[in-house]
């Protein structure tokens, strides 16, 4: 079954560039560790992403990343990614900002992962709009480059309105993330 997942572009990207990179094959096998083969996956796809190579990763860097695996990344979607790791609050991600993005924080609190879903959710709901309608996720979608019809965004609603008012609450959405 899992092979019937699509490919994130991250995994793509470190396929891509380890292809490309030229370690001996001994040393493969000296690092039989799991965690430290995705660290080393992770460093390689942060030092192809640091287009400059000053240490940090810009929306644009991120962007250009993505549209060389073939994947759109909207200037949008791209400073959101930026902004939601951006621990430090320079508009850029350090390596380890991009290293935790990338794997995900455990530690994170719920009250983080909370504020990352509101941010996430805002990005979905029309100004002055508490909810996602199907009008809002109609145009965020085609923000980016899906073309679907308002009829088609009530479907999509509904498959995850649990009291049937037609809107998606937070509370919705978040489940719907999960």
């Amino acid at each position: 079954m899992k092979n019937a997942q699509p490919q994130s572009s991250f995994m793509k990207l470190c396929k891509k560039l380890s292809r490309e990179r030229k370690d001996s094959s001994a040393e493969r096998q000296h690092i039989k560790n799991g965690d430290h083969d995705k660290n080393r996956d992770i460093e390689a796809v942060f030092a192809h992403m640091d287009a400059n190579k000053d240490g940090r990763i810009s929306p644009d860097e991120l962007q250009k990343s993505f549209m060389t695996l073939g994947e759109q990344l909207s200037d949008e979607e791209a400073e959101t990614a930026v902004r939601l790791s951006d621990t430090d609050g320079d508009g850029m991600l350090d390596f380890e900002e991009f290293a935790q993005l990338i794997k995900g924080d455990d530690k994170c609190s719920e009250e983080e992962k909370k504020m990352e879903l509101k941010e996430a959710f805002k990005m979905y709901i029309a100004e002055g709009e508490e909810f996602i309608t199907p009008r809002s996720l109609k145009m965020m979608l085609k923000k980016l480059g899906e073309s679907r019809t308002t009829d088609d965004c009530r479907v999509m609603i509904r498959a995850f309105d649990l009291n049937d008012d037609g809107v998606l609450s937070f509370d919705e959405f978040a489940l719907m993330m999960r």
